[in-house]
């Protein structure tokens, strides 16, 4: 593999911190989202040299994200509908009389 060369970039800080983000989005470093949106540049213009190899290994990463953990639907369901899934359903609620109403014999 031929040597790589180093460069120093000016970038405005709003610019290099979309940058990151979007790294982050796609597993990559910035470094390697910079390149790897560079050489899509050079071969979308049609101006990529010949002879020029592939993105370095290590500069693409596959797509993978961590599967969200799965919530079971009754919990979702209920806390759509405002319901607090921790609470227990096995009790009744419970009944408290009107005021000014007592118990027999009391």
């Amino acid at each position: 593999m031929a040597e790589r060369k180093g460069v120093l970039l000016r970038l405005d800080p709003a610019v290099h911190d979309a940058l990151a983000r979007w790294a982050a989005d796609e597993l990559r470093s910035t470094n390697a989202q910079i390149e790897f949106l560079l050489r899509k540049a050079l071969v979308d213009a049609g101006r990529m040299p010949s002879g020029v190899g592939g993105i370095p290994e290590g500069a693409v990463r596959p797509k993978t994200r961590p599967e969200p953990p799965r919530v079971p639907v009754s919990v979702r369901v209920s806390c759509a509908f405002g319901v607090n899934p921790r609470e227990s359903r096995s009790r009744a609620p419970r009944r408290v009389p009107p005021s000014g109403i007592t118990r027999r014999g009391a």
